[in-house]
C-alpha cells in the first residue's frame, strides 16, 4: 500500500464503491479531498468519530470554531454520497477548553439542521466505566452517536440487534392473550444507552491510536442499518475499526485517513479480520463485576475514615 500513489488509491477507491469487487479499500488522503472524488449516492452507511479540535496528537487546532468550519464543508459532501434511504451515523463527545464543556453533538445537529432530507432517528448514548478522572466536575462517562437517516425511507433490521430479554419468561396475566410470553422471543430492542467498555490500556483490541472506539460500536449500526454486501464508509479511519465490523458483518468498507501511521495499523487489522485472526471483544459479552469477596472489589485497609458532625466514624463499606 505505501507504493501505491494517492492518484491510484483514490482510483481504486471509486472503483470499490461503483462496483463490487474490493471487501476493503484503505485510502491516505485528506478526506475531504477525497470524498470530492466519488460519485453520488454510493454509501449505504456512513459511520465515524471527527476530531475533536483537542490538541490530540492527529489534530492542528484547539478551536471548537474549526470544528464547526470543517463540517461546514464535510458535511454537504457526505451527504451527496450517501444513497437515499441510507444513514449517517456521528460519534462525538465534548470539546473541552479551560474547563468549560461544548457538546459536539449540538453543533453536529445545528449543522444537520441545514439539510432538510437528513432526518435525526436517534440520539444513541454510549456509556463507559473508564476514563480519565476530573477534580473540578463531574468526570466524563458516555459519548453520543447521532443517527440520521437520508429521507424517510430507510433500512432498518430490529431483529438483527436485538438483546435478551429482562424478564424471558414473563406472559401476559390478562386479556386475550393471557398466558402467552408478554416479550419477543427473539429479544428487546436495545433502547439508546449502550454500556459498551471503551478501548483502554487493557482492552483486547488496543492499538497504538490514542482515541479509539470499540468495534462493537459501529458493529451494532451496521447490523441494523445494512444489509449483506452493503458500501460502509469512515472518513476518518483511524485505527480501522469501523472497518473491522463491516467486515465481520459481510459488507464492504472503504477508509480514508491522513496519518500514515494509523493507514498502517488499520491495513493489519483488515488483514487479520479478512484471515479470520481479528481478535475483537463480542458483541453482547457482558461487561466483569467483580464480586464482593474478591481482592480487587475490596477497599484498602489504609482508605480514610470518615467522621460525621457528631464525631461518629462511617463505614466505607
Amino acid at each position: 500500500m505505501k507504493n501505491i500513489s494517492t492518484y491510484r488509491l483514490i482510483s481504486k477507491a471509486v472503483e470499490c464503491v461503483t462496483g463490487q469487487h474490493s471487501k476493503a479499500t484503505l485510502v491516505q488522503n485528506d478526506c475531504l479531498k477525497f470524498v470530492k472524488k466519488l460519485p453520488d449516492n454510493c454509501v449505504d452507511l456512513l459511520f465515524s468519530s471527527p476530531p475533536y479540535c483537542m490538541g490530540k496528537e492527529y489534530e492542528s487546532s484547539r478551536d471548537v470554531t474549526d470544528f464547526i468550519e470543517a463540517h461546514e464543508a464535510l458535511l454537504p459532501e457526505l451527504i451527496r454520497i450517501l444513497r437515499p434511504g441510507g444513514s449517517l451515523c456521528w460519534q462525538v463527545g465534548n470539546h473541552v477548553h479551560n474547563g468549560i464543556v461544548t457538546p459536539l453533538d449540538a453543533l453536529v445537529y445545528a449543522e444537520m439542521l441545514k439539510h432538510k432530507e437528513m432526518q435525526l432517528r436517534n440520539r444513541i448514548i454510549w456509556s463507559f466505566s473508564h476514563g480519565l478522572h476530573c477534580n473540578n466536575r463531574f468526570s466524563g462517562r458516555h459519548e453520543t452517536i447521532l443517527w440520521f437517516s437520508k429521507g424517510a425511507d430507510y433500512t432498518f433490521n430490529l431483529d438483527a440487534v436485538r438483546v435478551p430479554q429482562k424478564y424471558p419468561g414473563k406472559t401476559h396475566t390478562k386479556g386475550p392473550n393471557k398466558g402467552k410470553i408478554s416479550g419477543n422471543p427473539l429479544g428487546k430492542n436495545p433502547g439508546d444507552v449502550w454500556d459498551i467498555p471503551n478501548v483502554k490500556a487493557n482492552h483486547i483490541e488496543k492499538t497504538d491510536h490514542p482515541c479509539q472506539f470499540p468495534v462493537a460500536l459501529p458493529q451494532i449500526f451496521i447490523r441494523a442499518l445494512t444489509d449483506k454486501n452493503a458500501m460502509v464508509f469512515d472518513p476518518f479511519m483511524g485505527s480501522g475499526s469501523t472497518g473491522v465490523a463491516a467486515l465481520i458483518e459481510g459488507r464492504r468498507f472503504i477508509g480514508s485517513e491522513i496519518n500514515p501511521q494509523y493507514i498502517s495499523i488499520a491495513e493489519n487489522r483488515i488483514k487479520n479480520t479478512l484471515n479470520g485472526e481479528m481478535r475483537i471483544r463480542p458483541l453482547h459479552k457482558e461487561i466483569y463485576v467483580p464480586s464482593p469477596n474478591e481482592k480487587v472489589a475490596k477497599r484498602p485497609d489504609e482508605f480514610p475514615k470518615i467522621i460525621d458532625a457528631n464525631g461518629i466514624t462511617l463505614s466505607m463499606i
